[in-house]
């Protein structure tokens, strides 16, 4: 019997520092019946010839270049050109563990549709790793062996964009890689989460992620560090906010002001509260903000926290539960 077909989808540019590793984890995969969809976004280095010579050795490997611009083009491209009916994605500058595709496969066969396969990550970097990758990985990886990768959707992208697998007939549903908003794999996330799409559980490091000082996320402007708060309000606006029940701000940082300010653009009322006695009683956007226990007052409040501090999250956290307030219901943490 025929082994069912995986599409590996991969744009790249100016990579060729990495791609030898990268293409070598792709051909070494225990799983064999693999076609990579290698689309080249437009490279200034020898990515390109590299790609080429692999190519011309194993017909799995299909180049092209990207007929547009970006990331997203170039995705929407190679899902375009793939005839698998399991679709994953994959970073030119990373590397796959070798059963990497085997196991994701087997776990959404086990599942089948409606479930998205998702995979332990582990960052590597010649120069080490950050305080704050290690934590994201610890982070992500403490979600993924759980399976309840959604619970935590708006501090964070909650889905590695490139350790994922799915039912090509479960990514059409989510739109695929259509919409042009960035970060494109945190809005994928956010589409998955709206078609209830269920990641499905794992304790098993699949990928190595590399980093480095001029990787895109470090360096494009779409991706610079505004902690994407626009697009976490537009899905929450659409996904959890409940119109009948009055709209909480917690925090009055650079966070809660921007959340603040996407609310007054799309004419939505809210209630703002915060414990810094330099702030409460004044008003901010011509809203007067309240101290934290104007909650109790309010009749079936939603919160969106966004106080970044852990030892402040962990107090209202407490505080919330004995408002009998329940996560990702009553209220959601943004940071």
């Amino acid at each position: 019997m025929q082994k069912p077909l995986i599409s590996i989808l991969t744009p790249f540019k100016n990579t060729s520092t990495f791609l030898t590793e990268c293409l070598d984890s792709i051909l070494n995969q225990t799983y064999t019946n693999w076609e990579l969809i290698i689309v080249d976004d437009h490279s200034a280095d020898t990515s390109f010839e590299l790609v080429n010579d692999y190519a011309k050795k194993d017909n799995r490997i299909k180049l092209y270049k990207n007929p547009g611009s970006g990331i997203i083009c170039a995705l929407r491209f190679a899902f375009k050109q793939s005839r698998g009916d399991y679709i994953t994605r994959m970073d030119s500058d990373d590397v796959m563990v070798d059963n990497k595709l085997d196991v994701l496969l087997k776990n959404l066969l086990n599942k089948g549709k409606g479930h998205v396969a998702i995979g332990l990550v582990k960052y590597f970097s010649a120069e080490g790793i950050s305080d704050g990758y290690s934590k994201y990985e610890l982070w992500i990886n403490n979600l993924t062996i759980k399976g309840n990768n959604y619970s935590e959707i708006y501090k964070e992208c909650v889905i590695p964009s490139p350790c994922w697998m799915t039912q090509r007939s479960d990514l059409i549903k989510c739109d695929a890689f259509n919409p042009d908003d960035y970060p494109e794999d945190y809005d994928l996330t956010f589409r998955m989460y709206k078609n209830k799409i269920k990641c499905i559980p794992c304790d098993t490091i699949l990928h190595m992620w590399r980093d480095y000082s001029w990787r895109t996320s470090r360096t494009h402007l779409h991706y610079e560090q505004n902690y994407f708060l626009g697009i976490k309000t537009k899905y929450f606006i659409e996904l959890d906010y409940n119109p009948k029940r009055p709209l909480v701000i917690w925090g009055a940082g650079f966070k809660g002001k921007t959340i603040a300010k996407y609310l007054i653009e799309s004419g939505i009322s809210f209630n703002w509260i915060c414990d810094n006695p330099n702030k409460i009683g004044k008003k901010i956007y011509n809203q007067t903000l309240q101290h934290f226990n104007y909650l109790s007052h309010l009749n079936q409040p939603q919160s969106i926290v966004t106080v970044a501090n852990t030892e402040a999250q962990k107090q209202i956290r407490s505080y919330l539960k004995v408002q009998n307030q329940t996560e990702m219901t009553d209220y959601f943490f943004f940071c």
